[in-house]
């Protein structure tokens, strides 16, 4: 039987997504399995791995049975993930505790202690990134202040992708691009450094082998394929993080060209063939040899529309029998009707804390700018400008450290609203393209087994073939001055009320 397709696998925050898509990028078949995110405590938010494990399998099977496709057809599987979890198994592969996320800021106390004593300077010089407590290596620390019971179990820390990896193969690998969420992860050589692993005090037996991205590091078992549907002895590469992988399902691999991420989460990467750091915002690996991403990630992206709808759209809901439209689309539309610069409504989207570049853990979502006259549809585009402006922060900071953004390629769920597509134009002063949105992560997993298994000849090649310009959104100048003047609004408001979020 021909081996005709790719399998790529996105582990996202609220759900994974699984799709097959054949040589010419083409969509053959898709499927999601959610999962819960767990709050049990104020900065707390963790996951169950198993429970990722589970809606893969489901998603796999499902993508096969609607597919018509044979798992003996898959001549490849590659895998992406959320950042910063730190999943700690033992030496049977037994998952001890729930992980912490890239949402959870639980460890600032660790952190502060660090930078006090290692010198914040020192860490940033070898990791490349600040240390702040949404990264993998302070939740670590964590588990051995709070958790001895499980700390003393560990045998491994695994990363959402290699986690899957490990339960589809048995191999146990820590992909490149995922690196950075450690900070004895040297940046620029991509090894680990023991000197900085033994004064954080994370011992170096727990890192799994740094592999590229694209290398098979094993095949899938007889108990996956059981589980999943695939066949045994499928090809599974290493995978990479889900904001790098969807930087390459957009198409984005030369240097400075600019993914602009639009799934739960916010923020953009420009690609860089030399290192360039900044400590605000973030520096990993992309999963293109011979390239890094400097990041902006924000806690607000499409996020921010989902808990808007799931809050405040019941009326919206109960039309959607007689409209035809979803919620979303019906917020899309009051939105619309409200004039750029949402009449003096101003939105910080700070509704987890706030990564880059402003690294507050305490940070809290704003409305600014409400009185009687303002409506629903106010509030919505607000939400959307507010989105914006943090891509935007993040942009001019990024330029700031010799990182020029030209035009953005913008991917994930947010990406589908022409609107909110429209006012990222806008804000930023940038052109937006937009490849397939709902598919980038998952393709630029795909394309990492593509690579990896000789599919593709090389990442040319693959994007050349798989990666489509479904539209291009152009800045409209006439709302330049608008924006220009409710940015530095937006600025001034949390400079004015940072010092209000702090820890209570």
């Amino acid at each position: 039987m021909s081996k005709d397709y790719l399998l790529g696998i996105d582990i996202g925050t609220s759900a994974c997504k699984v799709a097959i898509f054949n040589k010419n990028g083409k969509v053959m078949a898709s499927a999601n399995g959610d999962y819960p995110v767990y709050y049990p405590h104020e900065g707390w938010a963790q996951q169950k791995p198993d429970e990722w494990w589970h809606a893969v399998c489901g998603a796999i099977c499902e993508c096969l049975e609607t597919g018509n496709i044979s798992g003996e057809q898959i001549a490849g599987v590659g895998i992406d993930g959320q950042s910063w979890s730190a999943i700690a198994i033992d030496h049977e592969g037994n998952v001890l505790t729930d992980t912490p996320i890239w949402m959870d800021t639980r460890a600032q106390e660790i952190c502060d202690r660090l930078n006090n004593e290692i010198g914040s300077e020192n860490i940033f010089n070898v990791a490349g990134n600040s240390l702040q407590p949404s990264y993998t290596t302070a939740k670590i620390l964590w588990y051995r202040e709070n958790m001895p019971e499980v700390y003393n179990k560990i045998y491994k820390i695994l990363q959402s992708n290699s986690f899957i990896v490990y339960r589809l193969t048995g191999a146990i690998t820590q992909d490149l691009s995922q690196g950075y969420g450690l900070h004895c992860f040297d940046m620029r050589t991509g090894t680990w450094d023991e000197v900085m692993c033994e004064k954080m005090g994370i011992p170096v037996d727990f890192l799994p082998e740094i592999v590229a991205c694209d290398k098979v590091v094993g095949t899938v078992t007889e108990e996956a394929a059981a589980q999943t549907g695939l066949a045994v002895g499928t090809p599974v590469v290493a995978g990479g993080l889900d904001a790098a992988c969807g930087t390459l399902g957009a198409g984005v691999i030369h240097p400075g060209e600019t993914q602009e991420q639009g799934g739960q989460a916010g923020g953009m990467s420009i690609c860089t063939d030399t290192y360039k750091a900044d400590p605000s915002l973030i520096l990993g690996y992309h999963v293109v040899p011979g390239q890094w991403l400097l990041q902006g990630g924000t806690t607000g992206g499409g996020g921010v529309m989902r808990w808007f709808e799931r809050e405040f759209a019941d009326y919206e809901r109960s039309r959607k029998a007689d409209t035809g439209k979803s919620s979303l689309e019906q917020l899309n539309e009051i939105a619309e009707a409200v004039p750029a610069g949402s009449e003096g409504v101003v939105f910080l989207p700070y509704m987890s804390g706030e990564r880059s570049p402003v690294w507050n853990p305490y940070a809290k979502g704003v409305f600014y700018g409400l009185d009687f006259a303002k409506t629903k549809g106010h509030m919505v585009r607000a939400c959307m400008e507010g989105v914006a402006f943090s891509l935007r922060h993040n942009l001019e900071v990024a330029e700031a450290a010799g990182a020029k953004a030209e035009v953005l390629r913008a991917m994930g769920g947010s990406a589908n609203s022409l609107l909110w597509t429209q006012i990222k134009a806008d804000v930023t002063g940038k052109a937006v393209v937009v490849p397939a949105s709902d598919t980038a992560t998952t393709l630029g997993a795909a394309i990492l087994a593509g690579v990896g298994v000789g599919f593709y000849k090389d990442y040319e090649e693959a994007v050349s073939m798989t990666v489509k310009e479904t539209r291009r959104h152009e800045p409209n100048p006439e709302n330049k001055e608008v924006y220009n003047k409710t940015y530095r609004t937006y600025r001034d408001l949390y400079e004015s009320l940072k010092a209000m979020m702090v820890r209570q």
